[in-house]
């Protein structure tokens, strides 16, 4: 299995992602994570821009709805052939297994399926915001873990968690079960308004499948310098 690093596209214009694309080669088959800001704003016609490029694309809108709008959406998402997009764990088991029917359903004839991966918490969530906001009684790292549990059963091909919670449940679940951690930081750079953040390194030391970094990347003084740097210390 191969171990992306997906740049988060975190822009509030479409110009200035275009500015800083041109900026890294190679761009062919460079994994690239779309958020909600860009897509509500460009539409359906960005992703289908960047993967005429060759990028390989993260659409990550954290679907979250009744099953069957979800899995009308996800039948849309899956036709404009992005790698793998979002929903949230905490929909529950019909709404995941719903995303995953209407990825299937929408994809092209000879088309991979994208990857439908579930979001536990965000690495902005602290225990203190787990306990206090979301009355949750399991620690942290215990809801996670139920979460991914739940999300596998209901037949997602992997998670959106902490790099610091893959450790722990790793050997629980299938080879081919994918670990996508955001909150990556390099030693030196600062955690910005993540709670549980990594290094690269120790995001591949802990069993994360791929990673996700954007600031450290996008706001770099020389981000090709900057991505070479991330993305030698995640894969060597």
């Amino acid at each position: 299995m191969s171990k992306p690093l997906f740049i988060a596209l975190d822009f509030d214009d479409q110009e200035k992602m275009w500015l800083f694309l041109n900026q890294l080669q190679p761009q062919s088959k460079l994994h690239v994570k779309l958020g909600m800001e860009m897509f509500y704003q460009y539409g359906p016609e960005i992703v289908r821009d960047l993967s005429a490029k060759g990028y390989q694309i993260f659409l990550d809108l954290k679907l979250h709805d009744i099953p069957n709008t979800v899995k009308r959406t996800a039948r849309q998402l899956a036709a404009l052939g992005v790698y793998c997009t979002t929903v949230h764990a905490l929909g529950g088991k019909e709404m995941i297994k719903a995303a995953k029917e209407g990825l299937i359903e929408g994809t092209p004839e000879g088309k991979e399926v994208p990857k439908l991966l579930a979001v536990t918490e965000l690495t902005s969530i602290s225990e203190d915001v787990l306990r206090d906001e979301q009355h949750c009684s399991l620690s942290l790292a215990d809801e996670v873990k139920s979460l991914a549990h739940q999300a596998q059963t209901a037949g997602a091909d992997g998670i959106i968690c902490s790099p610091l919670e893959v450790k722990a449940m790793k050997n629980e679940f299938s080879d081919d079960f994918m670990f996508v951690t955001p909150g990556i930081r390099p030693a030196s750079y600062k955690k910005d308004d993540q709670a549980r953040v990594a290094t690269p390194s120790q995001a591949r030391e802990n069993g994360s499948t791929a990673i996700v970094v954007g600031r450290p990347i996008t706001q770099a003084e020389n981000p090709q310098v900057a991505y070479e740097e991330i993305l030698k210390d995640w894969t060597k």
